[in-house]
C-alpha cells in the first residue's frame, strides 16, 4: 500500500471529471474550499486533515489555462505546507505543450517551463494523458505516468462495424500516432501532406495512400480551432473516402471549432472528457465524448498501491 490515505482532490477546472474519478475509486471528494480574492488571486484552503496522505489533485490546465495553472500550483502548495506524504498533480491535459523545443529564434520552451513551476510548487509526481509529444516527460525530475486514451477511443471505433477502414493522420507528424491506432484496429493507414501552393497564397492538400470508398477516421491528439482537421476532411472527400469521421484525445475546440465542423464533410468526432466541452458538446450533434474517467481511476489506485501502472499504457 502506497503513503498513507489516498485523497482526491479537484481544482476549479475540470469538476465533473474529478467527481467521476472519485465514484470510480469509491471514495468521496477531499474537502477543501477554493475562492477567489476580487482581484482574482486564489484562495484556497483544504478542509480536512492530510498529514501523511497520498494526496492527487485532479486539473487538467485548459482554457483558462495560465487561471488554471496558477490555481494548481497554489493548492499543490497548501498539500505540501500541510505534511501530505505525497502529491500528485493529475493533469489529463497539459498545458503549454505545444511550445517544447525552439523551432524558431527567440522563443521560450514553455513545456518545461512549466515542468519547473509544477517541481517548484511540490509536485511529487505527475499523471498525465497524451501529451503533445512523450519527450516532455523528460523535463519533469519527478516521476511522470503518462497514460493513452487509445483504449477507450478504439473501444468505441471497434463497433463502428466497418471493413474498410482507414485510419488518417492530418500532417506527417502524427503519422506515428495513426499507425499505431491502424494497427489495433487492423486498419490502413494515410497521411493528409499540406504544403504551400507556389506563390504561397493556398494550402494544397495531397492525400497520401487509398482512400476511395473507403471510411476514414482522421485521428489527431489535441482539436483547436479545428482548421487543419476540417481541410484534411474535405481532402479526403474530394479523394472519394465514402464516410469521414474524426477522433482526437483533447477537444479544445476554440473559437471557430464548431462552426467549422459544422460545415464539414465530417460525420461524427470523437474527443474525450480530458477537458469540459461546456456549451460545446449540446450545440453540436456531431460531437461524441468518451470518458476517460475509468482509465485515471485504474492509474490512481496502481499508483496508489504502488503496483504496475504499465497494463495501462497500451
Amino acid at each position: 500500500m502506497g503513503s498513507g490515505q489516498l485523497k482526491l482532490f479537484s481544482g476549479s477546472a475540470h469538476p465533473a471529471l474529478g467527481q467521476e474519478i472519485a465514484d470510480v475509486l469509491g471514495i468521496p471528494m477531499g474537502q477543501a474550499r477554493l475562492r477567489r480574492f476580487p482581484d482574482s488571486e486564489v484562495s484556497f484552503q483544504i478542509d480536512e486533515n492530510i498529514r501523511g496522505t497520498d494526496v492527487f489533485v485532479v486539473q487538467p490546465t485548459c482554457k483558462s489555462v495560465d487561471h488554471h495553472l496558477v490555481e494548481l500550483c497554489v493548492m499543490i502548495d497548501a498539500f505540501r505546507r500541510s505534511s501530505a506524504s505525497r502529491i500528485t498533480a493529475v493533469m489529463p491535459y497539459y498545458g503549454y505543450a505545444r511550445q517544447d523545443r525552439k523551432d524558431k529564434p527567440r522563443v521560450p520552451i514553455s513545456a518545461k517551463l512549466v515542468a519547473n513551476l509544477l517541481g517548484a510548487a511540490g509536485t511529487n509526481r505527475v499523471l498525465t494523458m497524451d501529451l503533445h509529444k512523450a519527450q516532455i516527460q523528460g523535463f519533469f525530475d519527478i516521476p511522470v505516468d503518462h497514460l493513452f486514451a487509445a483504449p477507450v477511443i478504439i473501444e468505441y471505433l471497434s463497433t463502428l462495424d466497418e471493413s474498410e477502414l482507414t485510419l488518417v493522420s492530418p500532417d506527417a507528424g502524427g503519422a506515428e500516432r495513426a499507425r499505431a491506432y491502424a494497427k489495433r484496429l487492423g486498419a490502413d493507414l494515410a497521411i493528409v501532406d499540406k504544403r504551400r501552393s507556389d506563390d504561397g497564397t493556398a494550402e494544397v492538400m495531397n492525400v497520401v495512400g487509398q482512400v476511395g470508398g473507403r471510411v476514414c477516421i482522421i485521428q489527431d491528439d489535441i482539436v483547436d480551432t479545428a482548421g487543419t482537421l476540417c481541410n484534411a476532411a474535405h481532402a479526403l472527400a474530394d479523394a472519394g473516402a465514402r464516410r469521414v469521421l474524426a477522433c482526437a484525445v483533447h477537444g479544445v475546440l476554440s473559437g471557430p471549432a464548431l462552426e467549422r465542423i459544422e460545415q464539414s464533410p465530417l460525420e461524427e468526432l470523437i474527443v474525450t472528457n480530458t477537458i469540459p466541452l461546456g456549451e460545446a458538446h449540446t450545440k453540436s450533434d456531431r460531437l461524441r465524448v468518451l470518458s476517460v474517467a475509468q482509465l485515471l481511476g485504474k492509474a490512481i489506485q496502481s499508483i496508489h498501491e504502488e503496483t504496475s501502472v504499465s497494463s495501462l499504457f497500451v
